[in-house]
This record gives C-alpha cells, sequence and structure tokens, in this order.
C-alpha cells in the first residue's frame, strides 16, 4: 500500500512495479493507493475512472519522448471515506509494505532537535482518536496494533520522500508516536518492523492541459491525468524488509546497505540546486525551471553554488562521479520540454530549506566560506514571502507554515530578528551566527535596491574575473 499517490509515485515506484509485473513470473505484487487529505479525492477519482491506468510521458531535452501505460496500481482508498476499511486493508496480511510519499513536513521531526512533535494538535488527535486518525502514523500505528493482536506479521514502512536517512527518520517518527500510544506496541515495532532508507530521483512536474493535448494527438491516447518525467530515473534501496519484497533489482533498482554517500549527492546537488533557482527565479519574473536555465546569469550562479559552496562539503564519495552527477543536474534543470513549474520548486519551503540549505550553511560557517550565495538563497525566500504586489497575482505561496512565515517578514524593520527567531527552521546556531545574520541583510538589501538579475550579473561578473585572474 502507498500513502501519498502523486506525480512522483505514479511516475517512479510505480514504473518500477510496473516493469517488474511485466516481467515472466514476477506479477505477485501491485499497489493499493491511500490518500489521507481531501486533496486526493480527485486522483481517487480519475484513477477510478481509467480502471487505475495512467500514462507516463517521459520528455528528453531535445524532444524525444516515449509513452508507456501503468497498470501497477489496482486499487486507491480515500481514508477520509471509510478509515475503518482503510485500517483493514492496512491489517490484512497480504500486505507487506507500507510506502510513504507524504512531503518531508510529514514525519512530525524538529530539523534542529531531531526530536518528534508530540504536541503537534495532528498528533494529539490521532492518540486521542485512533480509530479516525488524520496522519499517516497514527493509520500506521492502529494497524500495527491490529496486527499485533491478530497475530500478523508486520509490513515494512518505506519512505520514498527526500530526507536524509529517510528510513531513520521514518523509524523514529513511527517509535515516537508508538511509544505515546502504547510502550508495548512501540517495542514489538522496534523488534519486528523494518525501516529501508532510500534514495530516489527522477523530475516530475505537475502535468498541464497541453501535455493531455498533446499525449490524445500525437499518441491517440485520452488520459485526464497523465504524469509527465525527465528520462532519468533512480532508486537505490537499503535491502531492509521484514515481511518480504519485490525483485525490484531485476528492473533497475540497486540495492545497497550504504545509502549515506547516494543521500549526500542528490540532496546536496539536486535539492539544494532546485531551491538555489526557485525563489531567485520566481522574483526575476520567470515561471518554469528551463526558463531559468535559458538565463546565463542563473547558469553561473548555479554552477558555481554546488561547485563552491555544496560539493566540498561533500567530499570524496567513493564509487560516485560527483563531475558527472553535477554535468547532468544543469542538463535536466534545462530540459524545455517538461514544463517544471517553479511554483512546485517553491512549495513547502519551510520544510526544505532545513534539510537541503541549512547544512550547507553549516559547513561554510565551519570551514569560513563564502556566505554570499547561500544568504541571497535564503534572503530571496524571505522576499518571495513578502508577495511584492506585482506578483501576488502569479503566484499563491504553498506551505503548511505560511501564516507564520508571512508574520515573520511582514515589518521590514523587524524582518531579521523575526525571521531568524523562526528557529524551528534555523536553530539557535543559525539565528545567532553574526556572519550569516550580515550577510543575509546584505543579500536581501541588494534584491531590494538592485533586482535579481542585477544582482546575479554582479555576481556572474566577479566570478568570471576570478576565473580569468585564476
Amino acid at each position: 500500500m502507498h500513502i501519498g499517490v502523486g506525480g512522483f509515485h505514479r511516475s517512479h515506484q510505480a514504473v518500477y512495479t510496473e516493469r517488474l509485473l511485466r516481467l515472466h513470473g514476477s506479477g505477485e505484487w501491485a499497489i493499493c493507493g491511500v490518500g489521507l487529505r481531501e486533496a486526493d479525492r480527485a486522483m481517487q477519482q480519475v484513477l477510478k475512472e481509467q480502471d487505475f491506468l495512467y500514462t507516463v510521458l517521459e520528455l528528453e531535452g531535445d524532444g524525444r519522448n516515449s509513452v508507456s501505460v501503468i497498470g501497477a496500481i489496482d486499487d486507491f482508498m480515500l481514508a477520509g471515506d471509510d478509515p475503518n476499511a482503510v485500517l483493514e486493508k492496512l491489517s490484512d496480511p497480504e500486505v507487506r509494505i507500507v510506502s510513504l510519499t507524504i512531503t518531508e513536513g510529514g514525519y512530525y521531526i524538529d530539523d534542529n532537535t531531531g526530536l518528534f512533535n508530540k504536541r503537534h494538535p495532528d498528533i494529539q488527535h490521532d492518540l486521542q482518536n485512533p480509530l479516525r486518525p488524520r496522519t499517516a502514523f497514527g493509520y500506521l500505528a492502529e494497524a500495527l496494533a491490529r496486527r499485533l493482536d491478530r497475530g500478523i506479521e508486520p509490513f515494512t514502512i518505506m519512505s520514498c520522500d527526500s530526507l536524509p536517512h529517510n528510513g531513520d527518520v521514518t523509524r523514529k517518527a513511527m517509535l515516537s508516536f508508538a511509544e505515546l500510544r502504547d510502550p508495548a506496541l512501540s517495542a514489538w515495532i522496534d523488534e519486528k518492523v523494518a525501516f529501508p532508507n532510500s534514495v530516489l530521483d527522477r523530475i516530475t512536474p505537475a502535468t498541464n492541459e497541453n501535455h493531455k493535448r498533446w499525449l490524445e494527438q500525437a499518441h491517440g491516447i485520452e488520459d485526464i491525468w497523465p504524469v509527465v518525467c525527465e528520462p532519468f530515473m533512480q532508486w537505490v534501496l537499503e535491502d531492509n524488509f521484514c515481511n518480504g519484497r519485490p525483485e525490484w533489482e531485476k528492473v533497475g533498482v540497486q540495492f545497497s546497505q550504504e545509502m549515506t554517500s547516494c543521500e549526500f549527492v542528490k540532496i546536496g546537488l539536486l535539492n539544494a540546486g532546485h531551491i538555489a533557482i526557485a525563489y531567485l527565479g520566481v522574483l526575476a519574473g520567470y515561471r518554469y525551471a528551463h526558463e531559468v536555465m535559458s538565463d546565463q546569469r542563473f547558469v553561473s550562479f548555479l554552477r558555481t553554488f554546488i561547485d563552491q559552496d555544496v560539493a566540498p562539503a561533500l567530499g570524496g564519495i567513493s564509487g560516485v562521479d560527483i563531475d558527472a552527477y553535477k554535468r547532468a543536474i544543469i542538463d535536466r534543470f534545462s530540459n524545455r520540454h517538461m514544463g517544471d513549474h517553479l511554483r512546485r520548486l517553491c512549495s513547502d519551503g519551510s520544510s526544505k530549506i532545513p534539510k537541503f540549505i541549512n547544512p550547507t550553511i553549516f559547513h561554510l560557517l565551519w570551514e569560513g566560506g563564502n556566505l554570499e550565495r547561500v544568504a541571497l538563497i535564503v534572503a530571496s525566500w524571505a522576499q518571495y514571502l513578502r508577495v511584492p504586489d506585482q506578483l501576488a497575482d502569479r503566484y499563491v505561496i504553498e506551505d503548511p507554515k505560511v501564516d507564520r512565515l508571512q508574520r515573520a517578514v511582514r515589518s521590514r524593520d523587524q524582518l531579521v530578528k523575526r525571521f531568524f527567531g523562526l528557529t524551528d527552521i534555523f536553530g539557535p546556531d543559525l539565528a545567532n551566527s553574526a556572519e550569516l545574520v550580515k550577510a543575509f541583510e546584505s543579500a536581501l538589501a541588494r534584491l531590494e535596491s538592485r533586482g535579481v538579475l542585477s544582482v546575479l550579473g554582479e555576481m556572474r561578473d566577479d566570478q568570471m574575473e576570478l576565473l580569468s585572474l585564476g
């Protein structure tokens, strides 16, 4: 069962599973989707109308494409319609893996303290209403409790979100929630349940009407909600399952017991790279990632950021060609046929900044490095949150903490103090860093007075001059 069926799940894990199902004698597995939010209803209804079939469009940067129909998902349940039905399905012995794409913020772990947020209203609700939970962990805990009572082996819980050590984070959240509910249940989960770490990589933008129209005209396929993605696809997975697993290695999944190097490269370069261009791109008036990458000022900024700020923090990683991965990122971000909207990249900044940008800031502070670029990235997020009048009709801030964030940046006089006072995002160390605060103030002032393109142009000129001198 997969909780959180969105574009990424349909372009990635479901595709790998589909490829396995097409192999002779490999038809043992299928996916049942689960939606915990009312917003999942649209996807559920579309897939149900199409007998749970959908199309994947892989778009090359040069205009080539490939199309495939995916049938690995055979059901989709909405928890809000019948919570007990979902709980009973999760309790079925045939369910041996529960996978998750619940966003980076859906694990209720404080990025700075590493502690589970047991006081969150949703967590408190689930502890008090175990039969009508709201969160993934509420459903998982109740289902595991029923399996324990009935003598049924537990399922593996497999995170597919872009989190460092995502399996370890999931384990901490699950055990913390279960301990609050029933220490005996927590002890059983600790002993019996597996939480594999994984690294998943495939850029999957939102589908638009042009994609659907092109699919029908070029291929004669009518699909209400196809998936658009790049050809590149990677899944590195820790071979740690407690109740069996598909033989995904037959279709290209890399099984490994050493995940750290892959995590560092993917999160440090690709996810951080997206953040580096997202808010600056919106402020510059761009809408799509490929538009940003057609501007050499942005390309120079991104290259310098990943070369000089991120890559040194990664160090030498055995078996990983970091230079090749960096080159690939530029090409992947530049794929104009994908139509990867910056709105997608800008969403949930309160979860992404701590995970994808803060580690680089810490490294630069530790090494006494140049904070100019990371400060500009953080300042662009603050400026984005202020919703300038000229942009208010073109984008909507999508973040569960949007009200707190906008209160923090509302007053320009108090902005720096209140913004860095968001300790759940920056933590006390970054908030109290005089060097970072000074660099942030400078970057924000330059954005306000000169604008994004002028600031990036000056930085590019400085970099070109350094290269010529070097």
